[in-house]
């Protein structure tokens, strides 16, 4: 009786929540999944500033807290109201707490340390902030951040020509240097070289009497923490050791500026071009190594990645062009980065597609999509019903570009072109809540039964009905 009411009870409230209750797990599902990926992929961030400066007290995060993107510019806020406002950021590819355990002398050798300089300024100043566990995303922020506190662009520097620069104190800066980091047997050779760049860029500072404050963090964890779980029924016994396998994964294609640093990064898995009957691969001809692309331009606000082909689809010169810009969209509040066209230049003719409805994303991420293509749910459209694109079909497929805000020969995170919701989710959502509609209302109905309550007593006196004429 006891299980029957707890039952009935169970029921009733899921046919009332049922709805609240969908919502609440959904939300509870990405919570879970966002706080699992953030615990692993994270970078540590130090700042302090010259001596004789002093910065706020800040109190630290606590124990195995990670710093969300929200709580660093509450920190840099605080910092910056009384710290220098000439401000150096040290911007490194990859960095990861693991790297000042194991390249930091902590076990007792100091001198072998890999951040000699860094561990000198921190102790020289009187209030250095450390954060240990920043989420690598608010990372790539962290450069607007300095630009909206401060109120003035950041000017990127090459710590060579540096002593060429005079510094003015009466107005504040924002100089970013970019260090690089190598995975590997030479890691902590790269971390060496850094940390000279680091005092190298103090001492000029130094030499001109600059107060200044100083941050160093990484774009990118160099180490990801993951999780193996043991499978069950899998064997843990001694296995033969063996060399891992080679990566098949081809690098991706990288332009680099007139100061030779990367500035536009291209993948894909497949580029298919189809002209006149006869279809080839473009992404084996650039993929390789041998790439040509002799007309490439990139600066802040446009950038044109040029492919040159010889002796394709029957064609005697092929130019593959992807012209981006970025935009400024005021609804959103940030710069857009927009494929406007993707053109075909072959033996003195033009194909123009317009690919700006479609292929987008914010400036600081690059965009991929799983399949880029003119014929099926079109994202690249012939500019016009007379236009020369209308004789192509291009197809491509694992499709990756990045033409802004690129720090190195890695892709920074993807804006992926496939919605949240996709035809498929939709329909078994749906077909999910009829369902269970269709559930609660029977169960409503089977709870409104009554059962007879009132019978006539074979004990008593018969009932009798006056007959009348």
């Amino acid at each position: 009786m006891i299980e029957g009411k707890i039952s009935h009870m169970i029921i009733t409230e899921v046919g009332m929540r049922c709805r609240s209750i969908s919502t609440m797990a959904f939300t509870s599902v990405l919570l879970f999944i966002c706080s699992i990926y953030s615990c692993y992929a994270q970078v540590p961030l130090l700042m302090w500033t010259s001596g004789g400066s002093n910065m706020p007290h800040l109190a630290q995060p606590a124990a195995g807290q990670t710093v969300s993107g929200g709580q660093l510019a509450s920190y840099l806020k605080s910092a910056l109201s009384g710290a220098p406002h000439n401000v150096l950021l040290f911007l490194q590819d990859k960095l990861s707490m693991e790297d000042f355990t194991m390249y930091g002398g902590v076990f007792g050798n100091k001198q072998d340390s890999a951040f000699l300089t860094v561990e000198s300024a921190l102790q020289a100043s009187s209030s250095p902030l450390v954060l240990p566990a920043l989420d690598w995303s608010a990372s790539h922020s962290i450069l607007e951040l300095f630009q909206g506190e401060l109120g003035i662009p950041a000017v990127h520097i090459d710590p060579n020509t540096l002593k060429e620069i005079k510094l003015n104190t009466s107005q504040p800066s924002l100089l970013a240097v970019h260090l690089p980091y190598t995975a590997g047997v030479q890691t902590k050779e790269s971390l060496l070289k850094n940390d000279a760049i680091i005092g190298e860029v103090l001492n000029v500072f130094k030499s001109q009497d600059v107060p200044y404050t100083a941050v160093y963090t990484g774009l990118k964890p160099s180490r990801v923490i993951e999780e193996t779980p043991v499978m069950a029924g899998r064997s843990v016994g001694r296995s033969l050791l063996q060399a891992p396998p080679q990566s098949s994964v081809k690098p991706p294609l990288v332009v680099n500026n007139t100061a030779g640093r990367p500035c536009i990064l291209l993948w894909a898995d497949t580029l298919l071009a189809s002209y006149s009957g006869k279809q080839d691969d473009l992404a084996v001809h650039i993929f390789n190594g041998s790439a040509d692309t002799a007309g490439s331009v990139c600066n802040e606000t446009l950038s044109r990645l040029v492919i040159n082909y010889q002796n394709v689809l029957d064609l005697r010169s092929l130019r593959l062009i992807f012209s981006m810009r970025k935009i400024f969209f005021p609804v959103s509040a940030r710069n857009w980065s927009v494929v406007e066209q993707v053109v075909l230049e072959y033996d003195g003719q033009r194909a123009i597609f317009n690919a700006s409805g479609g292929i987008y994303s914010p400036a600081e991420y690059s965009f991929h999509c799983q399949s880029v293509s003119s014929i099926q749910s079109p994202l690249l459209v012939p500019r016009s019903a007379t236009d020369n694109a209308n004789q192509w079909k291009l197809s491509f497929t694992d499709f990756q570009i990045q033409g802004f805000n690129v720090t190195g020969e890695d892709f920074s995170y993807a804006s992926d072109c496939a919605g949240f919701f996709t035809p498929g989710i939709w329909m078994g959502l749906l077909t999910s809540l009829l369902m269970v509609f269709i559930l609660t209302y029977g169960l409503h109905m089977i709870m409104q039964l009554r059962t007879m309550d009132r019978f006539d007593d074979p004990k008593g006196p018969a009932i009798s009905v006056p007959q009348s004429e």
